[in-house]
């Protein structure tokens, strides 16, 4: 799937709005919520207004409202109610409102979404209780061909952005933790970003310094970084890379690079640490189960 859609199948509205395909058919022939358009083939298709009042619809459903209440609604009263629900921060509106977003590639609605989730919330809170079930759901609607990659890029992208706009506010200051410097990189052929740019937010919230290396860094070049902090702890992310076959060569590379640098530690996660053989692991590597447990130890 290649292009950006602009009519919807009815699976698509389920995969968009987890209300099960029999019940939206019920829905509109009961209380005719909804006035798909018809192939010539008799296939319902629905229209970008028709998936925004589902998933507003949605919301008040899980809120306890009735259906048959909904029905008689006036059309401008439901995106009224609803707005007063996403005032109080509700979770799962707000999912979908960042799902309206990037189906129009509408990144003012994302940023106006994600300010008045601050007015009453954390930036780490965002992250936990948004970002993540958001962008979970984004790669299962991808895998079903309900969004194209485009979709997922954008918002994808637009977290990263909030991500660093958030960790360059912490940083004006100088860091006041100074028993150690943590270097947040991912190996080469590795460019799942996300996780490890809000742990390096969470490094620097508590007055660590931190260097940012990014995606896909030769091992080798880190010679020089652990030649320039004395007291060095790195930090990476092997969602894909090294692969299986490879991730103890990486591992082995790694403390023979490190072995004149004794203060120099290497914590891990992610899908490939699960290949490491733990039992042979040094005290200066570690592995982690969860960007929290991480969060634990600083």
């Amino acid at each position: 799937m290649n292009t950006t859609k602009k009519t919807f199948s009815i699976r698509d509205l389920e995969n968009l709005s987890g209300i099960k395909a029999h019940t939206i058919r019920i829905w509109e022939k009961r209380y005719n919520l909804l006035s798909p358009e018809r192939t010539d083939t008799n296939i319902r298709r629905y229209s970008l207004e028709s998936l925004q009042k589902l998933l507003n619809i949605t919301l008040l459903y899980s809120n306890g409202h009735k259906i048959s209440k909904i029905a008689n609604l006036k059309e401008g009263k439901i995106p009224e109610i609803v707005n007063e629900l996403i005032s109080k921060n509700n979770n799962s509106q707000v999912i979908n409102t960042f799902k309206l977003a990037m189906i129009n590639f509408d990144e003012q609605l994302f940023t106006r979404t994600f300010k008045t989730l601050l007015l009453d919330k954390s930036f780490s809170e965002v992250f936990k209780e948004v970002f993540i079930p958001l962008l979970n759901e984004l790669g299962l609607l991808w895998q079903t061909d309900t969004i194209c990659p485009a979709h997922e890029h954008f918002i994808s992208n637009l977290v990263k952005q909030k991500i660093l706009i958030s960790t360059q506010d912490l940083s004006v200051e100088e860091a006041s933790n100074k028993k150690t410097t943590f270097i947040a990189y991912l190996p080469e052929n590795e460019i799942h970003e996300i996780g490890l740019l809000y742990l390096n937010y969470e490094i620097v919230s508590r007055g660590y310094k931190s260097v940012y290396l990014g995606q896909t860094v030769p091992l080798e070049s880190l010679e020089e970084v652990m030649k320039t902090f004395e007291n060095a702890t790195f930090l990476s992310y092997f969602t894909v890379s090294p692969s299986k076959d490879k991730v103890d060569d990486y591992i082995t590379k790694f403390r023979s690079l490190s072995a004149n640098f004794t203060n120099t530690k290497l914590w891990l996660l992610g899908h490939q640490t699960q290949h490491i053989d733990q039992e042979k692991l040094p005290q200066t590597i570690e592995i982690f189960s969860s960007i929290d447990k991480i969060v634990e130890r600083l």
